[in-house]
């Protein structure tokens, strides 16, 4: 979805904030009805489960209604894969089961969407609502259509726009030019207390070139308040003792008036502090006072929970590099054991992966597909060693028995406890020999039965085994090869996935070629071929009347794809 298709989005969510609730509807009404013009799964979604939530908000008596609109939203959201999608409609789901008082399904759906932020993005910057809404409901506190004071929601709409609630340094500016604003000063300084290394830093400093500041957590005047806990309401800097004027001499500025006070979290723990400073036309007030200790009291909210989301999210990372080691130690387990088809699964991801991009699927389920790749094969673990690594042909019971492999994959990987995606991964990964007509193997699907990414891993695998070479066996001439693909269309493959691997350009499938021989592919005959495709080659080799030209490229792709190349030649 384009940035411009979202400014409909963008205009309901503001309606809402305002609480102009009926307009809202109007405007996610008539977003449904542009999405499904557009056949946007995507946007049906969003404008759905937006619209529900809208509803609700004016009229709680239509909460049957706004389920149903929530179901339709919900199954829209996992069709279209988006990320988005998934996030807003559980977000929905929390408040409207917050607002019914059945506070356990909520905090499920909260959670869920919290998951679901720090996987795929916040697109929306609703991380800061989300996080909010879980703390009022582990809190005890009842529902209300506002997430919190104003003072919070004047600093997530900002957040909004450039995502401020995912990104520190970004709150940090936030929130300080926020403050400036509110209290009337000339600068705001937020510092935030590192615990572990008992300083206060910043990357704000108004006025200033913005660069982070650190100090003993016992220093200056916000190190005081944060010691204390006690306010600094300053009205002449100079005579003040706990002053340095050494700053102002070293940046020219003159500070007058100072306000600094602690910022507390809800469990009245300081976590920073607020140095305020030149108050516009006088001194700082009781009131100013007042109204910091406020701002300071939402402010940690966000505070905490972009450090929160940082903190998880470098989790998530590890975790997600922890299991992708675990997935390529599997794959090499199997390289391990049969040497003849070393190699094989990753080719089978690399081809995966250029025909996922063909096809311009989104970013997860490319990750999905590239999982799956790699471990397609990983029930070859059961196979008898006479059978895996048996040169030359099988018998047809030893063939049988080479066929349990994609059993013995699925099985294996389903007693991995992961999350629905890796299911994904299993389902895939265990489908890459059904066939399009239903002979394949081992559960005998057939079309659409046979997962998408399970049709992708089959031309990927079948075109990887007839291209590689092994000791007992050549490579199959590249021509043969693409007639096996062309007679299996919609037979043993799905015909549109055909087509689609045809019209990968020539180069791209040159360079998984050489990962199999390590040889050099020259700039000028790259060039050359990243005009052409797979079914061009095929067509220059077969036609009897090729130009002398066409006849160039099908010997220069061929040059290549025999590995025959010296290091002379390659360079």
């Amino acid at each position: 979805m384009s940035e411009c298709d979202k400014e409909i989005i963008k205009k309901g969510l503001s309606l809402l904030e305002d609480k102009n609730y009926e307009e809202a509807c109007k405007v996610f009404a008539e977003a449904e009805k542009f999405y499904s013009e557009q056949k946007s799964d995507e946007g049906i979604s969003l404008a759905l489960s937006l619209l529900a939530v809208s509803k609700y908000f004016f009229d709680k008596s239509n909460y049957s209604e706004i389920l149903k609109i929530l179901t339709e939203a919900s199954f829209m959201a996992e069709y279209s894969k988006n990320g988005t999608a998934r996030l807003v409609n559980e977000f929905v789901r929390g408040t409207v089961y917050f607002g019914e008082g059945i506070n356990d399904v909520a905090l499920l759906h909260y959670n869920n969407a919290k998951n679901i932020a720090l996987e795929y993005g916040d697109e929306l910057s609703l991380m800061g609502y989300v996080l909010t809404r879980i703390k009022q409901l582990k809190g005890g506190t009842r529902f209300s259509s506002s997430v919190s004071s104003d003072p919070l929601i004047s600093l997530v709409k900002i957040g909004r726009s450039i995502s401020a609630v995912t990104d520190i340094d970004v709150l940090l500016k936030v929130i300080a030019e926020e403050t400036r604003i509110a209290i009337q000063a000339d600068r705001c300084t937020v510092f935030l207390l590192d615990k572990e290394k008992d300083e206060l830093w910043s990357k704000v400093a108004l006025g200033l070139d913005s660069q982070e500041i650190r100090f003993p957590a016992d220093k200056g005047l916000a190190g005081y308040v944060v010691k204390t806990g006690e306010p600094l309401n300053i009205p002449d800097a100079y005579n003040d003792p706990r002053f340095n004027p050494d700053v102002d001499k070293e940046t020219g500025y003159k500070t007058k008036t100072i306000l600094c006070l602690p910022i507390k979290n809800n469990n009245k723990e300081i976590i920073g502090a607020f140095q305020v400073l030149n108050k516009k036309g006088g001194e700082f007030t009781k009131g100013d006072e007042d109204l910091l200790v406020a701002i300071g009291g939402s402010a940690s909210i966000a505070l905490e929970n972009a450090q929160l989301f940082e903190q998880q999210k470098e989790l998530y990372k590890e975790q997600k590099e922890l299991f992708e080691s675990f997935i390529n130690t599997l794959a090499a387990s199997i390289d391990a054991r049969d040497k003849i088809t070393a190699g094989h699964s990753g080719r089978v991801k690399l081809y995966s992966m250029l025909l996922v991009d063909e096809l311009g699927c989104d970013v997860k389920f490319k990750e999905l597909v590239e999982k799956a790749a790699i471990l397609h094969d990983i029930g070859k673990i059961g196979i008898r060693d006479t059978v895996l690594q048996k040169e030359g042909k099988l018998t047809p019971e030893e063939y049988k028995h080479i066929q349990e492999h994609v059993q013995i994959t699925h099985n294996i990987l389903d007693k991995i406890y992961m999350s629905d995606d890796f299911k994904q991964i299993t389902e895939i990964a265990c489908s890459h020999h059904e066939k399009y007509d239903g002979t394949g193997y081992y559960r005998h699907l057939q079309g659409e039965q046979i997962p998408y990414g399970g049709r992708i891993l089959a031309v990927s695998d079948v075109f990887d085994a007839i291209t590689s070479r092994r000791h007992y066996r050549d490579k199959m001439p590249i021509q043969n090869v693409i007639d096996i693909l062309l007679e299996g269309k919609n037979k043993h493959f799905d015909g549109n996935l055909v087509d689609t691997f045809l019209k990968i350009s020539a180069d791209k499938i040159i360079k998984v070629f050489l990962t199999e021989n390590h040889h050099c592919f020259k700039d000028d005959d790259r060039e050359i071929l990243s005009r052409y495709n797979l079914k061009d080659i095929h067509d220059f080799i077969v036609n009897e009347n090729a130009d002398d030209n066409q006849k160039h490229i099908a010997e220069l792709f061929n040059f290549y794809y025999s590995g025959n190349i010296t290091e002379s030649e390659g360079a």
